[in-house]
C-alpha cells in the first residue's frame, strides 16, 4: 500500500483560493477534487491519502472532513484553526464531533505568510499547540527556509507535539544551494518529535526544465538527517501539476529513495505516514 500523505482538493464555486496569484501560478486557478485525483492515484498504485488545508478560514476544515467522509481513498485531515485565539482546545473538540470527525489528524497554518519569523514562538500560539498536542493530533509547518530556525525552538520548546515538515522546508532547488536550509533542516531533524515530508520539490526547481538530479541532493539531506522512519511521501497534488504529473511525482520519489532497502521504502511511502497521523 502506497499513501500519499500531502495533496489538496478546492472548489473555485464554493471559495477562493486567494493565494492562486499571478501567472506563474495561473493553471492552478480552476477546481480540482477527488474526482479527479482518484483515478490518478489508483493509476500509481495509492490507496490513501492525506487531504491538506489550503486557506485560513474556518469553513474548509468541516468540508474537508466531509470529503474524507464521503471518498474512501482519504484516511485522513490536515486542517486548519486559529491558533491565536483561545479556546483551541474546544474547537478541535467540535471538528471532532462533525461528521469525518474522525479524519482530523493534524493542524496546519500559513506560518510563510507571516511576516513576524518568530510567529510559531508567540505566547498565545504556543499555548494553542499545547492544545493541539493534548488533542493527539500533529502539527504541520508550512514555511519558509528562513523561518526553520523558529521551527527549531517551537519543536524543543513542545516535545509531545509532533511537528510535521511539509515539502522539506521549501529548499531553494532552483538556485542549486543548499546552506543554510541544509543545516537548519538538520537541527529540525536532531529533535525526536518532528517529521518530514518528501514532497513538493518539483515545484521548488525550475518548473520547465527541472530534472531528477536536481531535487536528489535535497532529498538526499533529509534521507539522511530524518531517516525513512521520519519521512513520509506527499504529492502535493494539484500544485505539483505546475511541474509534474501525479504519476510523475511519485515515479520521482520512488527514483530518489533507490538506494533504501524495502523496509526503508515502506517507511518512507506507508509505514511512517500511518504511525504518524495514525491512519
Amino acid at each position: 500500500m502506497t499513501v500519499d500523505a500531502h495533496h489538496h482538493v478546492w472548489d473555485l464555486s464554493v471559495r477562493d483560493q486567494d493565494w492562486i496569484t499571478g501567472p506563474g501560478l495561473r493553471p492552478l486557478r480552476r477546481d480540482f477534487t477527488m474526482d479527479d485525483l482518484i483515478p490518478q492515484a489508483r493509476a500509481a498504485g495509492v490507496e490513501r491519502t492525506v487531504l491538506v488545508q489550503t486557506v485560513t478560514v474556518p469553513e474548509e476544515t468541516p468540508e474537508l472532513l466531509a470529503l474524507a467522509d464521503a471518498h474512501e481513498p482519504i484516511a485522513g485531515v490536515v486542517g486548519w484553526t486559529d491558533l491565536t485565539r483561545p479556546g483551541v482546545a474546544d474547537e478541535l473538540a467540535r471538528l471532532r464531533e462533525l461528521p469525518g470527525g474522525q479524519y482530523l489528524k493534524g493542524v496546519r497554518h500559513q506560518v510563510q505568510s507571516e511576516p513576524d519569523p518568530e510567529w510559531l514562538l508567540r505566547p498565545d500560539v504556543q499555548r494553542s499547540l499545547a492544545a493541539v498536542a493534548d488533542a493527539g493530533l500533529a502539527y504541520d509547518l508550512v514555511v519558509l527556509p528562513s523561518q526553520l530556525p523558529a521551527c527549531v525552538r517551537a519543536a524543543a520548546a513542545l516535545p509531545r507535539l509532533t511537528f510535521v515538515l511539509d515539502h522539506a522546508g521549501k529548499p531553494p532547488v532552483a538556485s542549486g544551494t543548499l546552506e543554510p536550509w541544509a543545516s537548519d533542516v538538520r537541527a529540525l531533524a536532531a529533535l525526536p518529535n518532528t517529521v518530514c515530508k518528501l514532497s513538493g520539490l518539483v515545484t521548488e526547481a525550475d518548473p520547465a526544465s527541472w530534472s531528477i538530479d536536481d531535487l536528489r541532493p535535497y532529498a538526499d539531506v533529509v534521507l539522511d538527517a530524518f531517516g525513512p522512519g521520519r519521512l513520509m511521501f506527499g504529492s502535493d497534488w494539484p500544485v505539483c501539476t505546475l511541474a509534474a504529473a501525479y504519476g510523475d511525482v511519485l515515479s520521482t520519489a520512488r527514483a530518489l529513495a533507490r538506494g533504501l532497502d524495502a523496509t526503508e521504502r515502506r517507511q518512507l511511502f506507508q509505514t511512517t505516514a500511518v504511525r504518524v497521523y495514525g491512519l
